[in-house]
């Protein structure tokens, strides 16, 4: 085996979720940094391999120091495993940094799969998967929360965000305010454990529940896509068509922007401008 950095998915809950190839990847590896060592030793004592002194903690506040160690053990031919607390390193954990310092470095990057919880609570909820964005944790507050929540307003994907238990209400809240009382939304939350729930229904209802119930665990936001925008009326056509025509645009030109800009059939916008051109 060759030197590379291998990102070990973990699991979210349920121990029996840990791979085979994971545990292999744990007795290959020289070196096994971990965000949380406790964490991983216990881990580690579950899978029964020994540590043997090959734990290093690379976390949020020392990543981007330990990408240069980790760059220079990798050339030199070791295999250096990375795991998160819990699921894919780099998915609102860290471990970006190091791969991003590896391939630029030209070095080898490994992937062990495993557990996600936004693919199992997007899979859960119910919505549609074929096209999804993946958000993460939003910003806490300030300019960056509300400008991000006004993004998903219009999101026409479903949306996964995480949020823990502690700022959920706040964030059920705000959604509900921004995009209306009758959006669908998928509550996850203790994924592949005991007490694992999904809840679905309204944002109304969703402030609701969580106010009737004591969040535990990290949770995962399913927001279903939002409705497609009402059809322009012949009104708002000839209108838009009228404005255009009055900055001097052609027939042809003012129907094209139209068309495009209420995403109505540029059939009628033709039809409209060639009724509301000037006369000669």
């Amino acid at each position: 085996m060759t030197g590379a950095l291998v990102l070990v998915a973990t699991p979210i809950g349920n121990l029996g979720d840990l791979s085979a190839r994971a545990v292999q990847a744990f007795r290959d590896a020289d070196v096994i940094a971990a965000e949380d060592t406790r964490r991983t030793r216990a881990l580690l004592t579950h899978a029964e391999v020994p540590a043997a002194g090959r734990l290093r903690a690379v976390h949020a506040h020392n990543e981007r120091e330990s990408a240069t160690w980790i760059v220079d053990a990798v050339r030199d031919g070791a295999r250096i495993a990375y795991v998160t607390d819990a699921g894919i390193p780099g998915i609102s954990d860290p471990g970006e940094q190091l791969v991003r310092a590896c391939l630029d470095a030209g070095l080898a990057v490994e992937v062990i799969p495993g557990p996600s919880a936004a693919l199992m609570a997007l899979v859960l909820s119910g919505f549609p998967t074929d096209r999804f964005v993946f958000e993460g944790f939003l910003p806490r507050r300030g300019v960056a929360r509300r400008e991000r929540i006004a993004a998903l307003v219009s999101e026409p994907r479903t949306v996964v965000l995480y949020e823990s238990p502690k700022r959920v209400h706040a964030t059920l809240t705000a959604l509900l305010t921004a995009c209306g009382p009758l959006r669908e939304v998928a509550i996850a939350r203790e994924l592949t454990k005991l007490y694992e729930e999904v809840w679905r229904g309204t944002l109304d209802e969703a402030v609701g529940h969580v106010e009737l119930t004591e969040p535990r665990g990290e949770h995962v936001l399913v927001l279903a896509p939002a409705p497609p925008p009402p059809a322009a009326n012949d009104d708002e056509v000839d209108a838009h068509v009228s404005a255009a025509l009055a900055e001097g645009l052609s027939t042809r030109d003012a129907a094209a922007r139209v068309a495009r800009d209420l995403k109505v059939p540029r059939r009628r916008t033709y039809d409209a401008a060639m009724r509301l051109k000037p006369r000669p």
